[in-house]
């Protein structure tokens, strides 16, 4: 896992597709959940997330928590493959969504930082 961890460096083009593919990834795992009548609808993005900061460094978890917000909006949420209105629900949804992936991106660049303290 250590040597993974740092062939990608943190805002390269390499990061941000790794990032995009595990929101890809994620996706379809989720769509797969959704047919099966599961209504979780960040419950595939949270693990995505967390790769994506590990392998790629805070800014590709920012970036894929970017990304993770407006597809669960557009394509999980009813009525499916359009933007509405949100409730407050959808709202508080997308807050703890949020929140969780800043401190999964934060825990996961301490990781990266302690791994590279280690190396040394």
């Amino acid at each position: 896992m250590r040597n993974v961890i740092m062939n990608f460096r943190p805002w390269s083009l390499s990061a941000f597709l790794a990032a995009v593919f595990a929101i890809v990834l994620a996706a379809s795992v989720q769509e797969m959940f959704q047919v099966l009548g599961a209504k979780l609808y960040f419950a595939t993005f949270f693990p995505a997330v967390l790769f994506a900061s590990l392998l790629a460094g805070a800014p590709a978890g920012v970036f894929a928590t970017l990304l993770a917000i407006p597809m669960v909006w557009w394509a999980f949420m009813p009525p499916h493959f359009q933007f509405q209105t949100l409730t407050a629900d959808d709202y508080h949804r997308f807050a703890m969504f949020a929140l969780g992936c800043a401190l999964a991106i934060s825990f996961a660049n301490l990781f990266r930082e302690a791994v590279i303290l280690f190396r040394r």
